[in-house]
């Protein structure tokens, strides 16, 4: 009996193979003939490897970004990446309605980072158009996609507003499998992968805003040593102002006319038991026969200042 041994060269792994990848494959066999090794050669079976079609989309923040009510170009940033085995680009589409949100970013802006340095720069990094989609990406390369949104004037303190960033191959998307004939690289057919070729992400925005609120009080000495408001009586105004939430205010200002009927006690004004000067000078403080006004500046929440000053009934 002869002996017959097959011999087959290497498998090739498919994971990672390029989309157009030309695998050839040939086998041998062996046999003893008339004393010799006689060995003989297959036909060689070529099989083109398609293109699969996955994405995969993630933030980039890995916590919701402060920002401020009523602030526009506040930007998220998201990697997209070409998880398939061929050259493809993705549509890019962007949402600030997503269900739990608290408030809705408005988008207004998507673009690629150009450069790659990671940060948006307006007039450098290519503006994506409605519909537009990423650059064509090799197998395993990323871009990153800015989403650039605007923050509703009335968006409350700690509130959250969630962006969704989505990317679908432009080849085409659907259920595993779909198949886009004679459309892969490399001249193959096109397999939608377990992805569905179409992914999104989530990102968001925490408002941190700070609210101003203002106590006024007074009290009254009369010429007699008494509390009555009669003529001569000196009254102290008392201001307390304080900023509550999570976040700060930027110049703030505490303000007041001096009352009908009164007239301003000079140098009467001060700040947390302080004395201010009247005059427009160094120090925080103005006062005048019309009103006085203290800057109290940028002021962070849990802040606390109180103004004085006194006036005398006519």
């Amino acid at each position: 009996m002869t002996a017959l041994t097959l011999v087959f060269a290497s498998p090739v792994h498919a994971e990672g193979v390029k989309a157009g990848t030309i695998i050839n494959n040939s086998a041998t066999a062996t046999y003893p003939e008339g004393g010799t090794q006689a060995t003989i050669t297959s036909n060689t079976v070529s099989i083109r490897v398609d293109e699969m079609l996955d994405v995969a989309v993630a933030a980039r923040e890995t916590a919701d970004v402060a920002t401020t009510a009523g602030s526009a170009a506040q930007v998220l940033a998201f990697t997209v990446t070409n998880k398939g085995n061929g050259e493809e680009s993705f549509a890019l589409a962007a949402v600030g309605t997503v269900t739990g949100n608290a408030f809705d970013p408005t988008i207004t802006q998507l673009a690629i980072d150009t450069n790659g340095n990671g940060q948006y720069e307006p007039g450098v990094d290519a503006v994506v158009a409605a519909g537009g989609a990423t650059p064509v990406l090799a197998p395993e390369s990323g871009v990153t996609v800015f989403v650039v949104s605007s923050i509703p004037a009335d968006a409350l303190d700690a509130k959250h507003g969630l962006v969704r960033l989505s990317a679908t191959a432009t080849t085409g998307s659907g259920a595993p499998g779909t198949l886009f004939a004679a459309q892969g690289t490399g001249g193959g057919d096109a397999v939608v992968g377990a992805t569905h070729a179409m992914r999104d992400g989530t990102s968001g925005f925490v408002v941190s805003r700070g609210t101003v609120n203002l106590v006024k009080s007074a009290t009254v000495t009369d010429p007699f040593g008494g509390t009555r408001a009669v003529p001569g009586s000196i009254i102290t105004w008392r201001l307390v102002s304080t900023v509550t939430g999570s976040g700060s205010v930027a110049g703030l200002h505490v303000i007041d006319a001096i009352p009908a009927g009164t007239g301003y006690q000079a140098s009467s004004l001060t700040l947390d038991g302080a004395n201010l000067s009247d005059a427009a000078d160094a120090d925080v403080g103005t006062a005048s026969s019309a009103g006085i006004d203290v800057a109290l500046g940028a002021q962070t929440a849990g802040t606390t200042h109180t103004v004085e000053f006194k006036t005398r009934i006519n």
